[in-house]
């Protein structure tokens, strides 16, 4: 028989592994007749199968009845080593993860265009009537705050103000390689014999929806092959990872002794059979069901492995904001309501802005546009798009009871922000 044939019942597998394995298979139990020589190169080998038929393959196994652990998982899988896999070009240095991301193709700021930028104008704001209705809301939103003093305050004065929040969001699409495998069971193969892999950058694909997260995964044409399984070593099957390969393990129940403790009625205790094992001390593995193996879950038993280039795409956008607020509101209240869209761009790259009449929005802007111009080394930028949203404050000097306090009324949906209320225990409620 030839080098690289299979003298089991099996087809042999599709493809060879260049070098040379330097370990041994791994122990197990396995009925399928040896490989002889699937791999080009040495490796060692099992003893060869009898004439008459099938013969057991056993590797290292413990002398004795392991002890049953419900709790013990199965191993995670190997992958083999990386001198097996074919050199292509352009993708040399791939490995089994992704470990890095590939650097994009330069960006051509030449074909950047100017921007017409229009004035802002229109400012909004907060009447009286709507921050006095704000606070009757803001009160019975609260079970024990007293309405009376949102009722009956009086408003002394009003400040407006407008607080400003600029957003900048760049949309990214980074590209990693490596290889991956899936169980071979016929499905087609593109090798490198139809054509030269493409670079990873030039394998087209457009996002699903712009300036939203995504990633998808996909096959490098021209770079797959089929090899026989480096797990199983093209047996579709391995050791029992529960029981090692014996097919039956020590009761947990009562240690291996067959017998356990009973309680009567009485008080007394007596010795009887175990319940769990029925008095044998050992316990057939739920595992490989007294097989002693399991199913390669490398290949899912089919001997054979689809080895290819996987490339990984993902989507990212990447938001900046700024919240220009001059009053004792939170920052943080801002970002949460709405208001006017003053001004909206987009583009490939977008400028900082530089005509907003507050000049801590321009500032604001310059320093987050150079920040991500800056912090995407590794993906390719496929747009960016920036906003300003104008969201009304008015902050509100009030009386109750001849006891002043002060509130904000925000936002185009009048939220209002009051830790100096009044009332904020009533009748029945004690403070702990």
């Amino acid at each position: 028989m030839n080098s690289g044939q299979y003298g089991g019942v099996n087809q042999p597998p599709y493809g060879v592994y260049p070098g040379a394995y330097q370990t041994a298979p791994p122990a197990g139990v396995h009925t399928e007749k040896p490989p002889i020589a699937p791999y080009v190169g040495s490796l060692a080998q099992p003893a060869a199968a009898s004439p008459e038929g099938p013969t057991l393959w056993k590797g290292e196994m413990p002398h004795d009845d392991v002890r049953d652990d419900p709790n013990r998982q199965a191993p995670a899988p190997s992958a083999p080593p990386i001198t097996l896999m074919e050199r292509l070009p352009g993708y040399e240095n791939v490995g089994f993860q992704n470990e890095g991301f590939l650097p994009p193709p330069p960006y051509d700021a030449s074909m950047q265009m100017p921007t017409i930028r229009p004035e802002v104008t229109n400012i909004p704001r907060i009447s009286e009537d709507a921050a006095a209705d704000a606070l009757i809301q803001f009160a019975s939103e609260h079970c024990c705050y007293g309405k009376k003093a949102a009722r009956d305050c009086r408003i002394l004065d009003m400040v407006h103000s407008s607080a400003f929040h600029y957003t900048l969001e760049t949309f990214t699409e980074t590209r990693a390689t490596a290889w991956a495998s899936q169980p071979f069971s016929g499905q087609p193969v593109d090798d490198p014999r139809y054509g030269p892999a493409p670079g990873a950058w030039d394998i087209p694909a457009s996002p699903p929806q712009k300036f939203a997260n995504a990633c998808v995964k996909m096959e490098v044409p021209h770079t797959a092959s089929v090899k026989p399984c480096h797990e199983c070593f093209a047996m579709g099957f391995k050791r029992c990872w529960r029981c090692m390969g014996r097919g039956k393990v020590v009761c947990d129940s009562c240690g291996g002794s067959g017998r356990g403790m009973a309680h009567s009625a009485d008080g007394h205790h007596r010795h009887e059979s175990c319940v769990c094992c029925h008095g044998y001390g050992r316990k057939r593995c739920c595992t490989c069901n007294g097989d002693g193996r399991v199913v390669c879950g490398v290949c899912a038993g089919r001997t054979q492995l689809k080895w290819f280039i996987e490339l990984t795409i993902k989507w990212d956008n990447n938001v900046l904001d700024h919240v220009v607020e001059r009053t004792a509101l939170p920052d943080e209240l801002i970002r949460g309501v709405t208001g006017k869209l003053a001004f909206e761009e987009e583009g490939a790259r977008v400028s900082p802005i530089n005509h907003f009449p507050d000049e801590t929005v321009n500032s604001a802007s310059q320093d987050l546009v150079r920040r991500h111009s800056h912090s995407f080394s590794q993906s390719r930028i496929l747009g960016q798009r920036q906003h300003v949203r104008i969201v009304p404050v008015c902050q509100c000097h009030a009386q109750f009871k001849e006891k002043p306090f002060q509130f904000f009324t925000y936002g185009f949906e009048n939220h209002v922000y009051c830790p100096e209320y009044p009332q904020q225990c009533c009748c029945g409620c004690t403070l702990l």
